[in-house]
């Protein structure tokens, strides 16, 4: 897995969106017991912490230590630093697996067989996570630019697989059918652009040229977007049961 996020986990957990709570609900209410669960590729605990007021344990595992130092601290969270793809969970022991805005940087071939390993029989996976946000119609535009070609050759090829929204992953699972959610939220111009500056695109165009292209497009965002605008981030979502597919 690729640790892209280490350099800047006070401005991540500062600044990137969480879930609605009416996703962590659908997720719960398909699980059998609630038990255990873990939060793969945690980051700083968000939905670690979201789980843990449902859940008796949670076991939220990341490959980055400082991610790991931001983490959202509760009695019942266990934090540790483990890869995806090999842990030392016990088989068959999870009631529920999450992944949150990260499985497509895993090595899916040896990440699932893991999850197999640990959940528990028809136990649920789910892997989310959010698109490109769009707010008004002048700020939409600004932003697909600077999406698209501004920083667009800077993406790493996995992002291709968030942009098609998960479907174009293997999913081995039993797959259930799931509503759209979306996650709307009023943020100020700050944190907007301080959101901007968390995506993997701007840090590695700003280590290639020395600048940081956020600035360039903060004067036309304060004009489209104003002190205070709406955000609204639509939900990716795959989920299913562990067990044989038929």
């Amino acid at each position: 897995m690729k640790d892209l996020f280490s350099g800047h986990s006070r401005q991540y957990s500062q600044y990137r969106p969480g879930y609605p709570a009416e996703l962590i609900q659908f997720i719960l209410q398909l699980c059998k017991s609630h038990d255990s669960a873990w939060d793969c590729a945690t980051g700083i605990g968000q939905v670690a912490g979201a789980l843990a007021a449902h859940v008796k344990t949670v076991a939220a595992t990341d490959i980055s230590i400082n991610q790991l130092s931001q983490g959202i601290q509760m009695s019942n969270v266990i934090y540790t630093r483990q890869p995806a793809e090999r842990t030392n969970f016990p088989n068959e022991y999870f009631d529920l697996v999450t992944v949150g805005q990260a499985v497509h940087w895993f090595d899916l071939e040896r990440f699932y067989p893991e999850v197999k390993r640990v959940l528990k029989k028809d136990a649920v996976i789910a892997l989310f996570g959010y698109g490109l946000f769009k707010s008004n119609k002048e700020t939409n535009e600004i932003i697909k630019h600077f999406y698209d070609i501004v920083i667009g050759p800077y993406w790493q090829p996995e992002r291709r697989l968030l942009d098609a929204a998960y479907r174009s992953i293997p999913f081995p699972f039993k797959e259930i059918k799931a509503p759209e959610f979306h996650f709307e939220q009023r943020w100020s111009l700050e944190r907007l652009i301080g959101y901007l500056n968390t995506w993997s695109a701007v840090k590695a165009y700003e280590a290639e040229k020395g600048e940081n292209p956020v600035e360039k497009i903060s004067k036309e965002l304060r004009r489209s977007f104003g002190e205070v605008g709406k955000v609204n981030f639509p939900i990716l979502l795959r989920v299913g049961r562990n067990g044989e597919i038929t």
